[in-house]
């Protein structure tokens, strides 16, 4: 009988530790290539890895919540065969495979097919009577669960009655007009917490203690050293929004637009571009070098986006951003967006931002004090959008308002600058049509 053993693998950029979350597999299972034996979550995602060998389950050597180095043996596979060409050593790099179409198969070796999944609840599936007849493939299925829609209520648009993956992100965004105008409702459950060990719950059943790991523990880790490393300073200002709602509504309906989500985040992010050319010195960087500090000073915009996620806050960014048009800025981050969302967004889309959006327009939230992202000198808050008086040529009317915020360091940028960009990102909100050049 030949054994094989499984090596926790590096998964891409860098890995060097990764914990074992849920294991799919106990000793003495059946597996074939490419079966998901076992979930682990990175610092940056949740990621499923198959199995490189077919055979059975000898031993787990790693329990669930144990974090373990790459390169370290995880689990043995006895009678193991696999074909040479698609089984790396162990502890080589790999890169996530793309899903296998339908009736096909990918084989992945130790890497993984792109398959994230989240340990927050998800909301419950439609019934199964109702979306029984839908033609759609499993990513899709699971796209439509982790987004509470149902299957058998979607319009397909792809070949032969096929749901797309578009089908269900624009079913999903169509419940309101506006996403961020109204205040959402918070899930029953918003995240799971780790279980308390039966003799520490009944010590102190009022208290429980969950350990700090993955995204959590790197969100933590970088926003201590923005904190304490860049000294913030943030300004903000009250907009009347009206007229970019307005211009919002007309490109929902145009048929350029058709097939691209459209919000209030499109203007902003073509406000804060627009800004930037004006003060540039807010898309700087504060270096320290060996021979003194420096002040980076970027031409060209890498426009994060940070993301609330079922596993912590991520902020990936769109590179090269002042060179896209507005369907394209449109279609870009309708793309971060569902990556975000899936929990698929590769590190590199993470790397090398020059400029931060947080929309906490949709928690309901009017202005925060947001923290820099590190390696950058600014980041910009959009709140909610909603209906206040407002007084227009001396009459007080209903209009459109939200609050523009924006924390920056102060060793890069002084204080007329903040508040000229800011005054410049509500004027364009004010008033879209400056961005017609």
């Amino acid at each position: 009988m030949s054994t094989q053993t499984f090596h926790l693998p590096d998964v891409g950029e860098g890995l060097t530790d990764a914990e074992i979350v849920t294991w799919h597999v106990k000793s003495g299972d059946t597996v074939a290539v490419n079966d998901v034996i076992v979930e682990i979550e990175t610092a940056k995602s949740l990621v499923e890895l198959p199995s490189p060998f077919a055979g059975v389950v000898g031993e787990v050597l790693v329990e669930e919540g144990q974090t373990v180095d790459v390169g370290a043996p995880i689990i043995t596979i006895a009678d193991a065969a696999a074909p040479a060409s698609d089984v790396p050593a162990p502890g080589d790099p790999v890169l996530p495979a793309a899903e296998p179409e339908a009736g096909g198969s990918v084989l992945v070796g130790y890497g993984s097919a792109g398959a994230v999944t989240s340990r927050r609840r998800k909301p419950a599936a439609a019934p199964a009577a109702s979306a029984a007849g839908v033609v759609a493939k499993p990513p899709i299925r699971k796209l439509a669960r982790d987004l509470g829609v149902d299957l058998s209520a979607v319009t397909p648009s792809g070949a032969g009655g096929e749901v797309t993956r578009d089908d269900v992100v624009k079913h999903a965004s169509q419940a309101s007009v506006f996403r961020n105008i109204e205040t959402p409702e918070w899930p029953e459950v918003r995240e799971e917490t780790i279980p308390v060990a039966a003799s520490v719950a009944e010590a102190d059943p009022r208290e429980e203690s969950i350990p700090v790991r993955g995204v959590r523990k790197a969100t933590a880790g970088s926003m201590v050293r923005s904190a304490y490393s860049a000294p913030h300073v943030t300004v903000w200002t009250d907009v009347d929004a009206t007229r970019t709602m307005e211009l919002v509504k007309r490109l929902k309906a145009s048929p350029d637009y058709a097939d691209t989500k459209v919000s209030p985040l499109l203007i902003m992010a073509r406000a804060v571009i627009w800004a930037v050319r004006r003060t540039p010195m807010v898309n700087a960087a504060w270096v320290d070098g060996d021979d003194g500090a420096q002040i980076n000073l970027r031409h060209y915009v890498n426009l994060g986006i940070a993301a609330a996620t079922p596993r912590g806050l991520i902020v990936p960014n769109i590179k090269d951003a002042q060179n896209l048009s507005m369907r394209e800025l449109a279609k870009a981050l309708e793309r971060l967006t569902l990556t975000a969302r899936e929990g698929k967004t590769p590190p590199a889309d993470q790397r090398q931002g020059t400029i931060t959006i947080t929309n906490i327009g949709v928690f309901g939230m009017d202005a925060g004090t947001p923290i820099i992202n590190p390696g950058e000198a600014g980041i910009i808050a959009m709140g909610t959008i909603r209906q206040k008086p407002w007084v227009v040529d001396g009459e007080v009317r209903p209009r459109f308002v939200t609050t523009v915020s924006g924390s920056f360091d102060h060793r890069v940028i002084d204080g007329d600058g903040m508040s000229r960009f800011i005054a410049d990102v509500a004027a364009v909100l004010e008033e879209p049509a400056l961005l017609v050049e």
